[in-house]
């Protein structure tokens, strides 16, 4: 995997979404670069990290990484939640804080678990990638934009993100929508030692917002902050609420940024 490092302060592992990489988060990072060390990681297959043999599942991710950054709070974004949420459950000596960004402990709806999104959304994105790759991603990117009050700007940034390091995987893309659909971590959260933050955008059309409370609902230390006019990419449009919940998350938990 590619893991750039920038910053100075406490340490913060970013981890990004499906089919996306770590210069999405730049706008983010140029934030919180002098009060934080940045470990902006592309996972396998995605950005800089198109040809790392490591697999895109939880455990060899986690195990990767833990071996390559310090302790510190991470942070994951939709997909990159499930990697930072498995990290937190079983390293937590690796792990000293965990944001949720718009992201959940299972994505697929389920008869348990209404809230989260149609299994069938899933099989046709499956579908979607062996006949048009391409078309499937700008449907993805779609969805993530729709609803936020600036949904022209984040479709405009995640569409030039996308390849913006090159192409993703074309197997990756398919590891990661079957990890979305299958994964589920919902027996970790009880057992979560470490303070936890769910950062939520109220116009999330991928991560409802209900199921962010009802996940956190089940951690002994979690804060839950919604973004209001954001979509499922909240730190594109509202960068700096991002930053300043971060910066709150982190001086609440004991360990406040430079």
């Amino acid at each position: 995997m590619h893991i750039e490092t920038r910053g100075a302060g406490p340490d913060l592992v970013l981890l990004h979404g499906w089919a996306m990489h770590s210069g999405v988060f730049e706008a983010l990072a140029q934030r919180l670069a002098s009060r934080y060390t940045l470990h902006l990681v592309d996972l396998p297959g995605h950005g800089h990290g198109r040809d790392s043999t490591v697999p895109l599942a939880l455990e060899p991710v986690v195990e990767a990484l833990v071996a390559r950054v310090p302790r510190a709070l991470w942070a994951g974004w939709s997909l990159g939640g499930l990697f930072a949420l498995h990290a937190a459950a079983t390293r937590p000596h690796a792990v000293a804080r965990l944001a949720m960004l718009c992201a959940s402990p299972r994505f697929v709806r389920g008869e348990d678990w209404r809230l989260g999104m149609s299994p069938e959304i899933f099989r046709g994105f499956a579908l979607g990638l062996r006949q048009d790759w391409r078309a499937t991603l700008d449907r993805f990117i779609a969805l993530e934009a729709f609803g936020s009050d600036d949904a022209r700007h984040e479709m405009r940034v995640l569409r030039e993100e996308v390849f913006a390091r090159g192409q993703p995987a074309a197997h990756v893309l398919a590891d990661g929508l079957e990890l979305l659909e299958t994964a589920d971590l919902r027996p970790a959260l009880q057992t979560l030692a470490m303070p936890t933050l769910w950062l939520a955008g109220r116009r999330d059309r991928l991560v409802d917002p209900r199921a962010m409370r009802e996940a956190a609902a089940q951690v002994p230390r979690a804060e839950v902050v919604v973004v209001e006019h954001a979509g499922h990419a909240p730190f594109l449009t509202h960068a700096d609420e991002v930053a300043a919940a971060l910066d709150a998350f982190a001086r609440d938990a004991g360990q406040a940024p430079r």
